[in-house]
């Protein structure tokens, strides 16, 4: 026998929090108004507290190794390289070495630098370029990174230049971090300049009315400037990477945009049926205002999972991920309902498409991109779709495993100076050391020795570790004491590439290798490994954290235990493209001319995990609107297929919008001339575009049709927990009037549902 699955009254709390948000609302903008004059304070310089740096697991070996070095051998971990052209005189001209000599004392006598070591005291030719036109000075610059950077700052104009017969430039590890930390502040500057305009013209399409459109753009506003005096405040306690910034701009904008677009859109269809405006905005928040909260949440616990790995520069985005989100969820559901209700009908004032309507249309209603006029066309696709279901499934998932295919030859490498442009002095500089200077710069590897050996020991494993395949030479042991402990270090030159896969096996076999005292190994290669070794360890975790809260939220929404695996498998499917052409386009190089970036090989380890939890986040979000109207539908109806229909009719406008809008923010960000924040960019937007256009156009209809009646089934006790904990978009109090058979679960098929029972449907 069936029975009549009610839903459980959730208008008390909608009732509560629109009371709450409604009472006063001139009071709630006006404190709002403060908190952003505020906001714009305290997050002021914020840029200049962040680190560029970060991809590093602070607990590992090479960490270890090279904290040891920089305290015990300064010189041996140079941050700070002038780069002495001589022209034609060369390097070994007395005016030439007279001069570098006292730019050497006067670098050695500037406060806060160490090590200092060029050609000319030590004659080594690793130091000087094979025409012999050009030579290095090589210096420490100690403290952590600001202030490091800081010193850098106060010097680098002293010595850049010319001097007398020789000219100098900037370069070194520090040079790189200090001018791409610079290059990323002005691209993000550019990046907000281009897509500001941009989105108000496209809100402008959706909305018809200005006034309309400035609401999203406002709340997107609100949310960066709150996220930069949290980032802010975040600074005095840990290290935040300046690549978050950009993730700032881009979801601030981004989210807050499709989040007012949900409300505001569904606020206007209340005012078109008839609805007065505190009528209006309650049903607003009752319906899409949830759906905001649930997408937000998914959202924040996607970008969350970049808690758990041990690098800062993930956890940065983790930081600014999670606020920006909160805030831009806070402001849709404060802040626009507040304003909502002041303006009232005058939402629609300003309608500038009138301008583009024939004459005698003047007077027509305002038509909303998301208006059942304009949404017919989406529920006719729809139709389409669910009619062919079997080949719209198979030749969609089949096209998105092939645009991934790419990625199996993915290599994982570390940034390096080629993420800046060409024409950066420092870039120039490693360019110049990269081409025309012996050996492999930066490409040798460092074994630390600790405690008490002898000359034999110190030999004998000079000895072995030379031995070893792959290993070119071995230089050293240069020796140091302190506090009654000794240290030793040995440069180990590999045979192979800097970074690469047989590099990367020399670290291994080092490590194996048995000394008669401690050894750690250190470099660019070991680096790697140690940070593959840490996001391999903790990836799983964070795949786990992102599927089983997806899992648990999703069902609260839907009470589906089907839906639910449904979203997370097409998510993940939505994002090979973007994974496949981050392989073909910066690994491969193909259209790197075009894009205007080095292409190195191989793609920065901690890239992909990034751009994983972006993009499924983003992805959720836009499978939490069409699931909410789906669902809705379905629980007034009864009617599955006609739920989907409905659910895309309604929906589908907005979200293509709303990906569009987000494409442009990102698109913006991806003009940057930093290589890995270009790949950001412009991999998420073509994540988000083929999430909205062909994911949930295409893949979810079809699926949804395939899995028929199943899609809504769950088990009795799943049932009974959704009845009391599950919110949904159409949480209006009394029955939802769907049927459910008794003995299955499963709602019965509308032909079964009794008419008297099942509320009639509404526009």
């Amino acid at each position: 026998m069936a029975e009549v699955k009610k839903a459980q009254p959730t208008g008390g709390g909608g009732g509560a929090w629109t009371r709450f948000v409604t009472a006063r609302p001139r009071l709630t903008l006006l404190v709002a108004l403060v908190l952003t004059a505020l906001a714009v304070l305290a997050g002021g310089g914020v840029a200049e507290r962040m680190g560029s740096g970060g991809w590093e697991d602070p607990d590992a070996e090479s960490t270890y190794a090279t904290e040891v070095l920089e305290r015990e051998f300064p010189a041996s971990q140079p941050n700070l390289l002038l780069l002495v052209d001589a022209g034609r005189a060369g390097v070994d001209d007395p005016g030439v070495a007279a001069e570098a000599r006292r730019l050497a004392e006067r670098l050695d006598a500037r406060d806060g630098v160490d090590g200092v070591g060029s050609y000319w005291q030590t004659g080594s030719p690793a130091l000087r370029s094979e025409d012999g036109h050009q030579a290095v000075i090589a210096a420490r610059i100690a403290g952590d990174e600001k202030a490091a950077g800081e010193t850098l700052q106060d010097l680098a104009p002293d010595f850049r230049g010319t001097h007398g017969p020789v000219q100098v430039s900037v370069g070194g590890p520090l040079a790189v971090r200090h001018e791409m930390q610079t290059i990323i502040q002005e691209d993000l500057l550019r990046a907000e300049l281009i897509a500001l305009p941009i989105t108000l013209v496209l809100l402008v399409m959706v909305f018809g009315s200005a006034v309309a459109a400035l609401l999203p753009l406002g709340i997107g506003i609100v949310a960066i400037l709150g996220t930069n005096a949290v980032l802010r405040g975040i600074t005095e306690f840990t290290d935040v990477s300046v690549f978050a910034q950009n993730l700032t701009t881009a979801l601030g904008l981004g989210l807050a945009i499709d989040y007012a677009l949900f409300v505001v859109r569904r606020f206007r269809e209340e005012l078109a049926a008839g609805a007065g405006t505190r009528t209006a905005v309650g049903t607003t928040l009752r319906t899409a205002g949830r759906t905001v909260l649930f997408s937000a949440l998914t959202v924040a616990v996607s970008l969350a999972a970049m808690l758990v790995f041990p690098q800062y520069f993930l956890r940065s985005f983790a930081y600014a991920g999670i606020a920006v989100v909160l805030l831009a969820a806070a402001a849709a559901l404060i802040l626009l309902p507040a304003a909502l209700l002041l303006l009232g009908d005058r939402v629609n004032a300003l309608d500038l498409r009138k301008l583009l309507r024939r004459k005698g249309r003047a007077g027509a209603r305002v038509r909303d991109a998301e208006s059942g006029a304009e949404g017919a066309g989406w529920g006719r696709a729809a139709g389409l779709v669910m009619r062919r279901a079997p080949w719209f499934a198979v030749a969609t998932a089949t096209g998105l495993v092939l645009l991934g295919l790419p990625f199996l030859g993915v290599k994982f490498g570390t940034a390096d100076d080629r993420q800046l442009p060409a024409v950066a002095e420092s870039r120039v500089v490693q360019d110049e050391l990269r081409d025309g200077f012996p050996g492999s710069p930066g490409g040798a590897l460092t074994v630390l020795a600790e405690g008490q050996a002898t000359p034999e020991q110190y030999a004998g494993y000079r000895q072995r570790i030379a031995a070893l395949d792959g290993v070119a030479r071995v230089d050293g042991p240069v020796t140091a004491g302190t506090g009654g402990r000794t240290h030793a270090y040995f440069t180990v030159v590999p045979e192979g590439e800097s970074v690469g896969a047989e590099t990367q096996r020399v670290v291994g076999e080092l490590r194996a290798e048995q000394a008669p005292f401690p050894t750690s190994v250190t470099g660019a290669a070991a680096v790697l490994v140690d940070s593959k070794d840490a996001i391999g360890e903790r990836l799983p975790w964070a795949a786990v954290i992102i599927a089983v809260v997806t899992l648990v939220l999703v069902f609260l929404l839907t009470g589906s235990v089907l839906i639910p695996l449904q979203a997370v498998v097409l998510n993940a499917l939505s994002l090979t493209a973007m994974f496949g052409a981050v392989v073909w386009v910066f690994q491969e190089g193909h259209l790197s001319g075009l894009l205007g970036f080095t292409p190195t090989g191989d793609i920065e380890t901690t890239l992909p995990v990034l751009m994983f939890c972006v993009a499924f986040g983003l992805s959720m979000d836009y499978g939490v609107f069409l699931l909410s109207r789906i669902k809705e539908e379905y629980d007034a109806t009864g009617d599955h297929e006609g739920a989907v229909r409905h659910g895309l009719r309604r929906t589908g406008g907005l979200i293509t919008a709303a990906a569009v809008i987000l494409a442009v923010v990102m698109v913006a960000i991806g003009t940057s001339r930093v290589t890995n924040t270009k790949m950001l960019g412009l991999g998420v937007a073509l994540a988000v575009l083929m999430d909205a256009m062909v994911v949930r156009s295409l893949l979810v209809p079809s699926v949804m049709k395939l899995t028929g009646r199943l899609t809504w089934w769950a088990p009795g006790p799943l049932r009974r927990i959704h009845g009391r904990f599950g919110i949904s978009e159409g949480g209006n109090e009394g029955g939802t009037g769907t049927r459910t058979d008794a003995g299955t679960g499963i709602p019965e098929a509308p032909g079964q549902a009794d008419p008297a029972r099942v509320p009639a449907k509404v526009g």
